[in-house]
């Protein structure tokens, strides 16, 4: 609320409602007597006087400053308001909420592999949440300087360091460059604490960091998963096995509709051995002999019996009892 000479000033409160913001200055007002001061759910309120710091208050709740607030002031216990005479101070609200912010590689960083003397480069992206930790400090370096600081302020600062403490801490702890997600706990841990030694120099701290993932070139990710292919089948032959049975399970696809011609083809030719296997098999047993009228093959140098009813040739080219021919 405004405050023109020789009014009254109702009330100190926050008069800002972006949700981005982390502090709002309330300034170059008069406090007056009977003012009232309202600190709202997720904010603190800090007294300046002169540039110093007098109170911090953060009950929420609304407060007479004349009983409520000026006692507990540093420097100013006994100050005394007259009718037309006030105190003239500032009031730097606190927005005292987490803010939890996306971030991403503004570029693809590169790291250093084997067979590839440019670099791999890679892409990641994640989240970290920040709050306001040290009053003095942010003061000092940001509301003293600044009407208002936002949030896209902070990702901005950290942004522009993340390449860097990426490749720091992946070098550090990566153990596969293709599998970096493996070794994401320990990075973003690294991480988390670099960036929050450099916030606590605002004021601020990182109480959350995280990686949400890794991403590749796509004709490096393809690669490594022909190789994670290659592996699961052992070899090639297991391999192109398993890829063909995959593509008749599809036989919409082209590929289904040619894996399933070459396995037919596959198939005929492997009957049509298998009936060559078995014709010459048979060829063996006969070995250009005779063969009587049932088909069975008559041993060189004649029967001993006969192959029709089993009686004993005696050397006969006729069975003496069916007739059959023994010779």
């Amino acid at each position: 609320m405004g405050f023109l000479s020789g009014q009254l000033l109702n009330v100190v409160e926050w008069e800002e409602y972006r949700d981005d913001i982390l502090f709002w200055k309330w300034e170059n007002k008069e406090i007056k007597k009977d003012s009232k001061l309202i600190i709202r759910p997720g904010q603190d309120a800090i007294f300046m006087f002169n540039g110093q710091i007098e109170g911090v208050f953060k009950d929420e709740g609304s407060y007479d400053i004349e009983s409520q607030i000026v006692p507990f002031l540093s420097t100013l216990k006994g100050f005394k308001f007259g009718f037309n005479s006030g105190m003239r101070a500032e009031v730097i609200f606190i927005n005292t909420k987490d803010f939890t912010l996306k971030w991403g590689t503004k570029s693809p960083i590169r790291l250093r592999a084997d067979g590839l003397p440019g670099g791999l480069p890679i892409r990641s992206n994640g989240t970290f949440t920040v709050k306001i930790e040290d009053y003095t400090s942010f003061i000092q370096n940001i509301a003293g300087v600044k009407k208002q600081y936002s949030i896209t302020e902070v990702r901005e600062r950290v942004t522009s360091m993340l390449d860097g403490l990426l490749m720091k801490w992946i070098g550090k702890v990566g153990k596969d460059i293709f599998n970096l997600m493996e070794n994401a706990f320990d990075i973003q841990n690294g991480i988390r604490e670099d960036l929050d030694m450099d916030l606590l120099k605002i004021g601020l701290t990182v109480k959350d960091f995280r990686i949400n993932e890794f991403t590749y070139p796509e004709n490096i990710t393809k690669r490594a998963d022909q190789a994670a292919e290659h592996s699961m089948v052992g070899d090639m032959n297991r391999f192109q096995q398993v890829s063909m049975v995959d593509a008749m399970s599809n036989p919409a696809t082209a590929g289904g509709q040619m894996a399933g011609n070459m396995m037919g083809m596959q198939m005929g030719m492997m009957m049509g051995q298998q009936m060559m296997n078995n014709m010459q098999g048979m060829n063996n047993m006969q070995g250009g002999q005779p063969v009587q009228g049932g088909g069975t093959p008559i041993p060189a140098g004649g029967a001993k019996f006969c192959p029709n009813c089993g009686t004993p040739a005696n050397g006969a080219k006729f069975c003496p009892n069916c007739g059959t021919p023994l010779a």
